[in-house]
């Protein structure tokens, strides 16, 4: 079995939001933004809480901490960006293709990146599809 590093860190990106999870040996803390993650909005808890709840029930227990700086993007982007950084790390850290395998099957953007960004505004419009009618009479 290979040696486990102190820590590692991983980055995860949502739209233009970057987050990046530092993972190392611990009792279970998540911090976001250097404030746990239990005081985020409800919904947003629970989005955070997927990979650890999938990794406690592969694993049977989640004694990592994990935290996590998010800059860049909207609030919603900057939990999809967590949650992909957190749930990439607990995979690499731990090297359980079990785990990668439960976290695919139960979503695929926990592992892998939303590359879908928006459209640009093309030229000489203020959008990025339809043009504006023209009127010849």
């Amino acid at each position: 079995m290979p040696a486990i590093p102190k820590n590692i860190t991983v980055s995860g990106k949502r739209k233009t939001a970057i987050a990046k999870a530092t993972i190392r040996k611990g009792t279970g803390k998540v911090t976001i933004n250097k404030k746990p993650y239990e005081h985020l909005d409800f919904f947003k808890k629970l989005a955070i809480q997927e990979p650890i709840e999938l990794t406690k029930k592969v694993l049977g227990k989640f004694d990592f901490d994990v935290n996590v700086n998010i800059s860049g993007g909207g609030s919603e982007g900057q939990i999809s960006a967590a949650r992909l950084a957190i749930a990439k790390s607990i995979v690499k850290f731990t090297g359980s293709d079990k785990l990668k395998k439960v976290f695919a099957n139960y979503d695929k953007t926990l592992l892998v990146a939303d590359i879908r960004r928006k459209e640009a505004c093309k030229p000489g419009d203020s959008k990025a599809r339809k043009k504006r009618q023209k009127s010849f009479r």
